[in-house]
């Protein structure tokens, strides 16, 4: 695998040659070429999904869809038209002695990416990577090695039609092996992002001897306060439970001010009703077991979980407070909703909760890059050193100071 490596960070020096222009025109041939090879990409898909129990939490992470494919070109697209993130002066000056300093935006050189069953990943990174101007090297899950096998051959082939080393993106076994490989390729791999699952994201921060930047699981509430709009709350509930239960931006918890205890029939009952979609399991605490006439669930393990499926905790507070302090707890810092028409409430939450990304009136299914008007994102991330949130063209650049003298010494 050191070749990979080797020729990953010759081609990013390469890479550093190309024109903005340039690189927009094949990130748009690329797109095009989804359309075209659809039928391929999905028979590659078909054959890891005939591999994984459609049951699992993951398997809607793992399929694609023609739909699906049209998002992930369409993203392909708009990061094409978003202005390159490379050579901003973030800060210039000029010192007593004359010395001229400005710090401007570069690329990182050689990005990794280990993620798991999750094949338009491939597509994203490789856009965002490309247009900022790094290299990428990929490390997917066994589960999604047909489609992300799929992806890089087609990727590759436009790569050789437009003149361009195609070593830019490289896609290693999906063994454990070139897991630690990666995390391990000091001086080839400039900076290495997990995207999955809390145990390979443990895994990556725990063996890494390269640089990495967290994208955390999302543990994800949303809290509809006294002075909140049933109506709004049950949209705002619905579409971040139940628009994709198995992606980091779900809901997790929902949490109900005591004095609307009472409306919770109605504030859940879209999520019992779903067209097209199997109804949500609601876990309670006494509170609202006694309301729903459902069994009030152990509170061992009910809160601070991410469930990637279609079930839901919830538990009545009694203040604005214990819905903080519950957050505080169970919260990993990713997405958090209040639903309130109270605009100090409002305020307290978006002050006090610390978290990536603090909704008002707005569910979390929002946490996005493309959502953001950044075209794709590469993850989400948790962390509050460096980038923190929907990780995209910005976040994939580093600086450089560079100073320019007339004979100054010191």
């Amino acid at each position: 695998m050191k070749s990979i490596f080797e020729n990953s960070k010759k081609a990013s020096r390469e890479l550093a040659l190309l024109s903005d222009e340039r690189k927009n025109a094949i990130l748009n041939k690329v797109a095009d070429a989804i359309a075209v090879h659809q039928a391929e990409l999905l028979a590659a898909n078909a054959l890891d999904l005939a591999k994984m129990d459609p049951e699992n939490p993951l398997y809607d992470r793992l399929q694609l869809t023609e739909s699906r494919l049209e998002g992930i070109a369409s993203d392909m697209r708009n990061v094409a038209k978003l202005p390159s993130p490379l050579g901003y002066v973030t800060n210039e000056r000029t010192l007593e002695n004359g010395l001229y300093l400005r710090r401007i935006s570069v690329p990182f050189g050689v990005i990794g990416m280990v993620y798991e069953a999750r094949p338009n990943v491939s597509f994203d990174v490789f856009s965002l990577c490309f247009k900022s101007g790094n290299a990428c090297v990929l490390k997917g899950g066994k589960d999604a090695d047909e489609s992300n096998r799929a992806i890089v051959a087609l990727i590759h082939d436009i790569l050789k039609e437009e003149g361009v080393n195609p070593s830019v993106v490289e896609l290693l076994p999906a063994t454990h092996e070139a897991t630690g490989a990666m995390l391990n390729a000091v001086g080839y791999i400039d900076l290495c992002i997990p995207r999955g699952g809390k145990k390979l994201i443990e895994f990556v921060r725990d063996n890494a001897r390269v640089p990495v930047i967290e994208t955390g699981a999302g543990v994800v509430h949303a809290y509809f306060d006294k002075d909140g709009d049933l109506e709004m709350a049950k949209r705002i509930v619905n579409n971040a439970k139940t628009r994709r239960v198995s992606v980091c931006n779900a809901l997790d918890c929902l949490l109900v001010h005591a004095d609307r205890v009472g409306e919770l029939p109605e504030l859940v009952a879209p999520l019992l009703k779903q067209e097209g979609k199997p109804a949500v399991t609601l876990h309670c605490d006494e509170r609202s077991a006694a309301v729903l006439g459902l069994s009030a669930s152990d509170e061992d393990g009910l809160y601070g979980r991410e469930w990637m499926s279609y079930d839901l905790s919830i538990k009545v507070v009694d203040s604005l407070d214990e819905a903080l302090d519950h957050i505080r707890q169970y919260s990993s810092g990713h997405s958090e909703c209040i639903v309130t028409a109270n605009e100090q409430a409002a305020q307290r939450f978006r002050n006090e909760v610390d978290a990536a990304c603090v909704y008002v009136n707005a569910p979390t299914s929002f946490t996005d890059g493309a959502q953001f008007g950044l075209g794709a994102e590469i993850g989400i991330s948790t962390q509050k050193l460096g980038p923190r949130g929907p990780m995209a063209l910005e976040e994939m650049t580093t600086y450089k100071w560079l100073i320019d003298g007339n004979g100054q010494v010191r």
